[in-house]
């Protein structure tokens, strides 16, 4: 049976984090440029079939794509509407003052969270933009480079279930893939270290 094609969406990994720089424009740091620079390396052959790359306009995320896109001999798509979560009302917080905030974003998805975008608005923002991309790329496989929250709100959305922090990527910084049928977004595969799905 011939083999239909995937959307991979990859979620940035390690960050360099910095108070006092805007979230957006946090860049990878040293271990998530590695990791980021070990999948480029076997790029051709773990990511034979993608046709297009598409990255959130998020720094992180472009950090991440542009190597693996350029392995691939291909050009970054920016998906202008695929950023993370929108939490510039609070801008950084401490891990454990954000850790709690995230928690309470996924359960309650129809409210603003100190001024956060809601879980069920971005939900809605990523979803649409994933499937504008699977409806005007190229044949072939496709990699999205994005984020944990709303990579976590898209599988939600696609497995049909409630939005929750259960289906969140977890500890460890990011760097993680799932994969879904491009025709119809089904899932295929939940949340898997890069080094896992791509058999680093």
């Amino acid at each position: 049976m011939a083999h239909s094609a995937r959307l991979m969406y990859l979620s940035h990994p390690q960050v360099l984090i910095d108070p006092d720089v805007p979230i957006t424009e946090w860049s990878l740091n040293d271990v998530g440029q590695a990791r980021i620079n070990a999948l480029a390396q076997i790029a051709h052959d773990r990511l034979k079939g993608t046709h297009s790359v598409f990255s959130s306009p998020e720094r992180k995320a472009r950090d991440a794509a542009h190597p693996l896109a350029s392995a691939l001999e291909l050009n970054v798509i920016i998906a202008e509407d695929s950023y993370e979560n929108d939490r510039s009302a609070t801008g950084y917080l401490p891990p454990t003052e954000f850790e709690t905030t995230a928690d309470t974003f996924f359960a309650n998805p129809t409210q603003s969270i100190r001024g956060w975008e809601r879980a069920q608005d971005a939900q809605d923002r990523i979803l649409t933009s994933v499937q504008n991309m699977a409806r005007t790329a190229p044949p072939g496989d496709i990699l999205v480079v994005g984020h944990g929250a709303v990579g976590s709100l898209l599988y939600c959305a696609c497995a049909n279930t409630p939005i929750s922090r259960d289906h969140d990527q977890g500890p460890g910084g990011g760097g993680n893939v799932m994969v879904f049928d491009r025709a119809n977004l089904q899932v295929r595969s939940h949340w898997q270290p890069l080094e896992q799905a791509f058999e680093i």
